[in-house]
């Protein structure tokens, strides 16, 4: 079935948030006495909900988290994002070169979103088409996120591509019968090619991808 509609991911596939995000996530958690290194977090929380992150978080800590302590996280990210965040290398120029619809689907908060692709010069590109697990109440790995997006824009959801770089935003396109694209510049990902993910390293390459399926 040709292709009628790609869904992108933000955080590591629009912009290049995955480590910032991570390094403030360390900081924060080692004033409270946690040591955790920034590959480890980005292995234990990439793609998940935060819920999840703080509840680990909790249990590694062996404590409660102190009040408020969510806000201050995300007021820390989003002061990190205003200084240091970028577009993922690659990226504008593949949105130019992409001739089907497209949207955007995170598992994170309306406002985070519209920060990133605020300071990245990205929102015009996707006024209408912003979808947030928070207002679907569905997050990745759950499928219900992406097919609420094809849904809301009147695609098939046999006709999507997702593109992703998490491990969860994978299987959630895996479990939405979507095709789904892994953007993953390290190359580590070719146990993702047997489970039909098409994996690919640099972003100049995915619209020649998404011409080839349409």
């Amino acid at each position: 079935m040709p292709l009628q509609l790609v869904i992108l991911d933000c955080d590591g596939v629009l912009v290049d948030s995955e480590h910032l995000a991570h390094e403030v996530l360390v900081e924060v958690v080692a004033e409270l006495g946690l040591s955790l290194s920034v590959a480890e977090a980005l292995r234990l929380f990439q793609g998940g909900k935060m819920a999840d992150c703080l509840s680990a978080l909790q249990e590694r800590l062996g404590r409660a988290l102190p009040e408020g302590f969510e806000s201050h996280l995300r007021a820390r990210t989003a002061e990190r994002f205003r200084k240091d965040l970028r577009p993922v290398p690659g990226v504008v120029a593949a949105l130019d070169r992409i001739k089907l619809p497209y949207c955007v689907a995170t598992s994170g908060p309306r406002a985070k979103v519209e920060l990133s692709l605020t300071l990245t010069g990205l929102l015009d590109r996707f006024q209408g088409r912003i979808f947030s697990g928070y207002e679907v109440g569905s997050w990745k790995p759950d499928p219900g996120l992406f097919l609420h997006a094809a849904r809301a824009l009147g695609a098939d959801p046999a006709a999507c591509a997702v593109v992703e770089d998490s491990l969860p935003g994978i299987q959630a396109g895996i479990a939405a019968g979507m095709y789904v694209f892994a953007y993953r510049p390290d190359g580590l990902a070719t146990e993702l090619e047997g489970r039909g993910v098409r994996v690919f390293r640099a972003m100049e390459q995915l619209p020649g991808l998404l011409a080839r399926m349409a």
